[in-house]
């Protein structure tokens, strides 16, 4: 391929470079467009446009390939924590033994909440959605902790990202315990940070909690799987708030209201609720039926992807860890004999095999947290949760760029054009 891109409009034409990553598509520099043309791109969804440059995570949707700093994502589920791919994340290289065990003490150091935040959630209907309380809460810490809210300071940046980090778990459990009526319990950092959020959820003050090592790995992959997906609509949001100047706290506030939609992270949910609805293994060739028909509004939910046009690598460690989970916790649930052999029907089904609607993460990680005792409603919560790491990541990344620029998308206007205001009496 050349090393530019010439575009002609009417006479004049014009070049412009193409950049090339060390993997992956080569893109069109067209930064100097507009003044040079007079013309916009126009791109609803971004779906062709790269917003900015990024050495944390690749994506090759059409081969399955999901890699954080190179690392594959399923030698990161099978042998990694969370902890190390978070640390990962944020430096750029895998921790030595020493450096790990550092940046997991400084994480459980910060995991409390101010006090007096605490008193935050007695202001909540006690049926409020989980989504709806973190992000007030999570919007609320600037006003707590304003001593780490200046970007310019990579120190600031730094205690603050560890914060985000730590403080999440304890935010989502506060939040699932006000739900219920129990009282808030706080961390305990001798345990692991997934064991410490699995006791802050499911532990009470009349008995001793003892973490499930099964139930605490497959928990841990699925904040693994979640950690960062590349340019995603709420990381995407985290950067365009960034880009503002504004402080994290308020960045990942606006990054948990994104991911809040049902297009996003509430597919799980929908995922699981298509597989109580099916009910049982015989009645899935008639709703795979209804999946066909153009006239059926009925979609199997947790297939497909908006970027893999492939298996989802994640899936495969997902499926794994299902099985897994219900042998340790001796679950006897229909639902996954629903979802294993959909999976199996439909990956042999000649309309799903052209269409390339393979099972994503999503279609099993709503079982594996039903299983282990969450609602439906903590769901989002939980990816909430994990992906704070990668957002953190993508807005340190995005302030320490020299490049950095107030993100302003342009518009193709197809409103009236000037007119004269005509008063009130006249109309």
């Amino acid at each position: 391929m050349s090393d530019s891109a010439s575009l002609k409009i009417g006479d004049k034409e014009s070049g412009y470079p193409i950049r090339s990553g060390t993997i992956g598509p080569d893109v069109i520099d067209i930064r100097k467009l507009y003044a040079e043309t007079g013309c916009f791109t126009y791109d609803p969804g971004f779906t062709s446009t790269a917003s900015c440059d990024s050495a944390l995570t690749y994506i090759d949707g059409d081969e399955g390939v999901l890699l954080h700093r190179g690392y594959p994502i399923g030698e990161l589920a099978e042998d990694s924590s969370f902890m190390e791919v978070s640390y990962l994340l944020l430096n750029g290289e895998l921790p030595s033994k020493d450096e790990l065990d550092s940046f997991t003490y400084t994480i459980s150091r910060h995991t409390m909440l101010h006090e007096q935040l605490m008193q935050f959630y007695r202001g909540f209907r006690r049926d409020a959605h989980p989504m709806a309380i973190m992000c007030g809460v999570v919007g609320a810490l600037s006003a707590f902790y304003h001593d780490s809210t200046d970007i310019a300071d990579p120190e600031h940046r730094k205690i603050s990202s560890h914060r985000l980090i730590a403080k999440m778990p304890t935010i989502a459990a506060a939040a699932y315990k006000y739900s219920v009526g129990q009282p808030f319990v706080y961390p305990d950092n001798s345990l692991s940070y997934t064991g410490n959020f699995l006791k802050m959820t499911f532990g009470v003050p009349a008995e001793k909690y003892e973490v499930n090592p099964v139930v605490e790995r497959a928990l841990d992959r699925i904040f693994i799987l979640h950690a960062d997906h590349e340019q995603n609509a709420s990381t995407s949001t985290v950067r365009l708030a960034g880009s503002s100047g504004a402080n994290p706290f308020a960045c990942i506030a606006a990054g948990i209201a994104c991911l809040w939609g049902p297009a996003h992270g509430g597919a799980n949910e929908a995922a699981l609720n298509m597989l109580r609805e099916i009910g049982t293994p015989d009645k899935i060739p008639h709703y795979i039926e209804r999946a066909k028909d153009k006239n059926d509004p009925f979609r199997l939910m947790g297939f497909g992807h908006r970027v893999y046009k492939n298996y989802d690598p994640r899936a495969t460690v997902m499926q794994k860890t299902v099985r897994e989970v219900f042998d340790a916790l001796k679950v006897s649930d229909p639902v996954f004999e629903v979802a294993l052999q959909l999976e199996e029907m439909a990956l042999n089904d000649p309309y799903f095999i052209e269409k390339k609607l393979f099972p994503n993460v999503d279609f099993y990680s709503g079982v594996i947290l039903s299983a282990i005792g969450f609602p439906t409603t903590m769901f989002t919560a939980l990816f909430a949760l994990a992906r704070t790491v990668g957002w953190v990541a993508q807005w340190n990344e995005m302030i320490s760029d020299p490049g950095q620029k107030i993100g302003r998308p342009r518009q193709l206007y197809t409103g009236p054009t000037q007119r004269p205001y005509v008063e009130i009496g006249k109309r």
